[in-house]
């Protein structure tokens, strides 16, 4: 089984927007089900669409299911999707891992949360200046709950 241990910080805005990261990546996303037992995201990016399964969280890792899909299918699920959101990715190297620092758009403007993706719920990492709180195990703070807390898709 797929498993994704990640660990997501929210982050100081201060230090980050003194920070260069060079240009991200903007993400388009949707939830087919925002069910915290099993979520069902759609995502569509410069670079590619996915349809990606989610199971429940227990502690920083849960199981999860990834695959590539069609772009003109990925745009056609973003329109059947119960909640949505907009975020500007950027991926920043910090000792031996990278970053995803994800910028939010839209009702959700102001919000900044940064995640790095393990190999194990026990490995350490450099923890970059402008993290700030852990909310890893706060579910106010997944992309699902974020989604719904942004509205009704357009």
């Amino acid at each position: 089984m797929a498993v994704e241990i990640e660990r997501k910080f929210l982050v100081h805005l201060a230090s980050w927007s003194a920070l260069n990261p060079g240009p991200g990546a903007l993400i388009e996303q949707g939830y087919l089900s925002v069910d915290p037992e099993r979520t069902v995201r759609v995502r569509l990016t410069p670079s590619g669409a996915w349809l990606t399964v989610k199971g429940a969280t227990s502690g920083v890792s849960r199981a999860e299911f990834e695959y590539g899909v069609p772009r003109a299918d990925a745009q056609e699920m973003l329109g059947c999707c119960v909640s949505r959101l907009s975020k500007t990715r950027y991926r920043v190297p910090v000792g031996t891992h990278t970053w995803d620092v994800d910028v939010f758009h839209g009702p959700l403007s102001g919000l900044v949360l940064a995640e790095v993706e393990l190999g194990s719920e026990e490995e350490t990492f450099v923890r970059p200046a402008w993290l700030g709180e852990e909310v890893s195990a706060d579910a106010r703070y997944f992309n699902s709950a974020l989604s719904a807390a942004a509205g009704a898709p357009a």
